[in-house]
């Protein structure tokens, strides 16, 4: 499980999660640029975070063949634990990783490069998604503390919200266990339990 680390005056302290709502991370996404190359790639890629619930690592491993564009599967051969597993995109996320894997094509790069790669093919730094995240943050005038792994909670807390089986989620995560998923949710989105406390007589 992974926690955000604030790096101000009190280094170190871990602080709580905080998950984005949808039309905050569709302002993250359209802070990209929809006509640059690097944009087109970002928004691919914040897409396959957020809906794939990768983790960043697991994004940056990926080959163009893990991506099925009629299908709209995404195939994760190297997961935590070395385990593999297919998530599924919605027909947006879908559009913006064919969008890329178009432009990536035009200029000469080849499917034996990364599917998330430099403009001329090499390999992206987890580094770069960092620094790149908070600065998009604040050209959507978001308030919350962006990172990677913040969108993939997202998508388990849209999934939890939607009712969706524990069990589901817990493969979509590429979680060992149910009870991994149990614990991650409601450390991430504790809001069924309040909800249960509010409901009290």
């Amino acid at each position: 499980m992974t926690t955000a680390t604030h790096t101000g005056n009190t280094k170190g302290t871990k602080l709580p999660p905080e998950p984005l709502e949808r039309d905050e991370i569709n302002a993250l996404m359209a802070a990209c640029s929809n006509r640059a190359p690097s944009g087109i790639r970002n928004r691919a890629l914040l897409a396959v975070l957020w809906r794939g619930m990768l983790r960043i690592n697991e994004a940056l491993q990926l080959k163009p063949a893990d991506f099925n564009a009629t299908t709209g599967t995404v195939r994760v051969l190297d997961g935590k634990g070395r385990k593999a597993r297919t998530v599924a995109l919605n027909a947006e996320a879908a559009a913006l990783v064919a969008r890329w894997l178009d432009c990536r094509e035009r200029r000469g790069i080849t499917n034996h490069r990364r599917l998330f790669c430099t403009l001329d093919g090499g390999p992206m730094q987890d580094s770069y998604i960092r620094n790149m995240l908070p600065r998009l943050a604040r050209r959507a005038t978001i308030q919350k503390r962006v990172h990677a792994h913040g969108l993939r909670h997202s998508g388990a807390c849209e999934m939890r919200r939607a009712g969706v089986d524990i069990g589901i989620i817990s493969k979509a995560l590429g979680h060992a266990s149910i009870a991994t998923t149990a614990r991650y949710l409601d450390h991430i989105e504790p809001t069924l339990v309040i909800d249960a406390m509010r409901s009290l007589a």
